[in-house]
């Protein structure tokens, strides 16, 4: 059974019956987790490899696991910092931190079955967008690159591949996109030299995996650059040569609202050109999807989902007694506790 292009959520820490059989339809072909889904290692461990096990190639598991404000396990997982704390740090200290951090996380999570993370943020920071705010590593967008590019060799080494957020750049609007439509009214020259920049650095990098904005540039198109073939066909794929996987942000938000019910957002965000839509925190309207959505086979996008499966090395005990492992988190959980450490007047 292929992977199909519908990312789903769980109600709780174990599957029931009813979200067996719905993760065993055709359209379904990932998993995503939230805070509710986790306990301990030992349930999630228990959990992922119950959702591995209903089909080959095995679902997809994703969590949002940043850092900071946005890190979904926490008791029994390494605290990692803001990519705001990381970015204040003096230069080539910088750098290191953002590789072992994006080492960390990903051998964490790997360690425990999952296979992505939607890490890391590629927005612009700065002080329009409180959403994303301490998510981003900096206010440079050259400087953002940097970091991001050695924090994803990080997430490499671990053996995951890494998904950019949120295409073309959510941290120039004020407004939530979790909570309201947000516009953004620059031409397309001011977004290219500035919010495009760590996303095409990053594209020419080789970034497997991209979620794009539930954010309407008005300039550009009149839909959320989710759905909007514009951005996603004509922009990313032809102008910026992009061949990765890209993901839909989730459906519930307020963002995606304009789009329609649940099934025609789906429609419209696959058929503007994502490869996979989520259908987060509300599993009538996932169902509904299921049920109502006019999907269609696509081969291209199968084998690009395929290609963001993890490696499972070892289990997160074994992890915790490497050498690796005790050096890293010491270093990043460092940052963490004592963030006003090694700042410096040339911080990038």
């Amino acid at each position: 059974m292929s992977l199909g292009p519908i990312m789903c959520d769980l109600r709780g820490l174990q599957l029931e019956d009813d979200e067996r059989e719905m993760l065993m339809h055709p359209h379904i072909g990932g998993v995503i987790l939230f805070t509710r889904n986790y306990e301990s290692p030992e349930q999630l461990e228990a959990l992922t490899a119950s959702i591995h096990e209903l089909r080959q190639p095995h679902l997809l598991i994703a969590v949002d696991h940043e850092g900071g404000r946005v890190q979904r396990f926490r008791e029994g997982f390494s605290r990692l910092p803001a990519c705001e704390l990381i970015g204040c740090l003096l230069s080539e200290d910088a750098k290191t931190v953002a590789e072992q951090a994006g080492w960390l996380m990903a051998a964490e999570l790997l360690a425990t079955g999952i296979d992505l993370s939607f890490a890391p943020v590629l927005d612009v920071g700065g002080k329009t967008s409180q959403v994303i705010g301490d998510r981003a590593f900096h206010t440079d967008p050259e400087q953002i690159s940097l970091l991001a590019k050695v924090y994803i060799r990080g997430m490499k080494e671990a053996g995951m591949t890494a998904v950019g957020k949120h295409f073309p750049g959510h941290g120039s609007v004020v407004e939530d996109s979790h909570v309201a439509i947000p516009y953004d009214r620059r031409s397309f020259e001011d977004i290219k030299m500035h919010d495009l920049i760590p996303f095409e650095r990053m594209i020419n990098s080789g970034l497997s995996g991209l979620m794009p904005a539930h954010v309407i540039y008005t300039e550009i198109d009149d839909k959320p650059a989710g759905f909007s073939a514009v951005w996603l066909k004509h922009i990313l794929r032809k102008q910026m040569g992009y061949q990765g996987t890209i993901f839909s942000d989730d459906l519930s938000m307020a963002g995606a609202e304009v789009m329609g019910d649940y099934p025609q957002r789906a429609e419209a965000a696959l058929n503007a050109g994502c490869d996979m839509v989520l259908a987060c925190n509300n599993q009538p309207g996932a169902v509904a999807i299921l049920e109502k959505a006019d999907i269609k086979d696509n081969i291209e996008s199968q084998s690009r989902l395929i290609r963001m499966h993890g490696q499972f090395n070892m289990s997160l005990d074994k992890l915790k007694q490497t050498g690796l492992w005790k050096q890293r988190s010491e270093v990043v959980s460092r940052l963490e506790k004592e963030p006003e450490l090694n700042l410096g007047d040339d911080a990038i």
